[in-house]
Parts: C-alpha cells; sequence; structure tokens
C-alpha cells in the first residue's frame, strides 16, 4: 500500500488528453497507444493484460520498496510485504506488514474495510461502485493508502498502463526470480515506469518500477510479484467482522511510508 498497487499510484496516475499537432494543420488529435509503443512492447504488453483478465480469480504475493527523499535531500527507501487475493465479482483482500503497520484492506463489492492489526483498529468506507477500480479510488482519496499493484488488476490493465504514455519499448530479457522475463520501459509526461513480464503462453508481471521524475531525487516505487495463483480464491474471506474489542474509527490517513494516523470514535 504505497505510492503505484502503492511513488503512491497518486505518482503513478496517467497523463490525460495526449494530443498530436498534425503536421501542416491547426488541428490537433488524440494519439493511441499503437501509434506511441513499439510494436513489439505493445504486443507484449497486451498479451500479459489480457492474461490477466482471463483470470476471474487470482492471488500474489508481493514485495515494495517506496523511495521518499527527506528535506535534507537524503533518499530512504522503505520496504514492506503482503499479498492480494481477487475475485471480480465479489471483492479483494490485501494484506501488507511494514515498518509502521501491519494492514488488512477487505472489500466486500460495497464496503471497504481497514483493520490494523498492531492496534486492532478499523475503519468503514462505501465503495461509489463495485468495482477493483471503484474502491481502490475511495481507499486512496479518503485515507491515502493504495493498493499494490491497482493498475494491474483492474479490468483493462491494458488501458490503464497506456493511459498518458508518449513512448514504450522492450528493453530485452532479463531475470526475476530465476524466471526469464521481457523488460520494457514506458514514458509519461509525469512518470517513467518499467515493467518485466514472464515470457510463455500466460505472460505475467513479475516486477514493476515507477519513477516520479520531477520530484528531486526522482524517487522509484517498486513492486515484485510472484506466487500468481488464478484458483483456491475463497468468497468467506471477502467478508469482514470486527475482531472482539476492535476499536471502530473516525478516520483514517496514511502518509507515503505507509504510517497510520487514526482517530477514534467520540
Amino acid at each position: 500500500m504505497n505510492q503505484p498497487l502503492l511513488a503512491r499510484l497518486g505518482a503513478a496516475c496517467r497523463t490525460r488528453a495526449l494530443m498530436l499537432a498534425v503536421a501542416g494543420s491547426a488541428a490537433a488529435w488524440p494519439v493511441s497507444a499503437q501509434d506511441t509503443i513499439d510494436p513489439d512492447a505493445d504486443r507484449i504488453l497486451a498479451a500479459m493484460s489480457e492474461n490477466l483478465k482471463s483470470m476471474p480469480t487470482l492471488s500474489v504475493e508481493y514485495d515494495a520498496d517506496q523511495e521518499v527523499v527527506d528535506l535534507q535531500g537524503q533518499k530512504i527507501q522503505y520496504s514492506a510485504s503482503g499479498s492480494i487475493a481477487l475475485d471480480r465479482a465479489k471483492g479483494f483482500r490485501m494484506k501488507r506488514m511494514g515498518p509502521f503497520a501491519q494492514a488488512e484492506v477487505i472489500f466486500d463489492g460495497n464496503t471497504i474495510s481497514l483493520h490494523d492489526q498492531s492496534t486492532n483498529a478499523y475503519a468503514q468506507l462505501q465503495s461509489p461502485g463495485p468495482s477493483v477500480e471503484d474502491a481502490t479510488e475511495e481507499l486512496r482519496t479518503t485515507t491515502g493508502l493504495d493498493a499494490p499493484g491497482a493498475d494491474l488488476l483492474a479490468s483493462d490493465p491494458y488501458a490503464v498502463l497506456t493511459d498518458g504514455v508518449t513512448e514504450g519499448a522492450v528493453v530485452g530479457s532479463a531475470f526475476v526470480n530465476g524466471v526469464e522475463c521481457d523488460h520494457l520501459a514506458f514514458r509519461t509526461d509525469i512518470v517513467d515506469w518499467q515493467i518485466w513480464i514472464s515470457k510463455g503462453s500466460k505472460p505475467l508481471p513479475l516486477k514493476y518500477v515507477i519513477t516520479t521524475k520531477w520530484t528531486t531525487g526522482a524517487p522509484q516505487y517498486s513492486l515484485r510479484l510472484s506466487n500468481w495463483k488464478s484458483d483456491g480464491i475463497e468468497a468467506a474471506q471477502f467478508k469482514f467482522t470486527p475482531p472482539p474489542n476492535a476499536n471502530k474509527l473516525e478516520q483514517v490517513h496514511a502518509d507515503v511510508t505507509g504510517e497510520l494516523s487514526l482517530e477514534t470514535v467520540q
């Protein structure tokens, strides 16, 4: 739950309304992803997206590193680990263990429940809609928390990832956790981002890095994904029941490190 799945993805937001001036004309027209991305990179990214979209349920474990530049210009990296389980028709459950918080976010298609295990406190929000995008946007806007790799879990990852892209290319082959991958690199006006996608008939993202270009020190958000599964997801885990003696919170806010600030209901 850091800045992008968790730079917060707020820093990974895609530039809107990209326009291309037509030579010799005053008119301007939107640019499609195919116009700005190398065909091989476009094909690989699209295949990964289609594979993810084909999974009605999935689970994955992650390790995330968030860089923060302090007022003295020193870059500090904060690390967290967790897991995500998703049923596109029923909801999702995200777990995060970091230096300042051990939290779970449970979405049942209507209500977003946040439980901080270290303080046994929880808060609940109403999602404006039933999708992953609806819930993660409400979570991000209201609390500052984010879903790790939310771009990748969207109903159409390709559309989200390529929004605002001005360049895209294949860097080459690489290995992530011993798995051979295609390494792709993309640019937008706000961020540069890279993704490592496993080779084969069912390509999956194994690493995702976002660089915030116009912030001092160009801090990065890095996400490593492992143990992808497409079955064995139990719908019961998307229902939240407050633990015994849990405190109901009025507000929850998280800073860029994932540290929670809690306000108890009076």
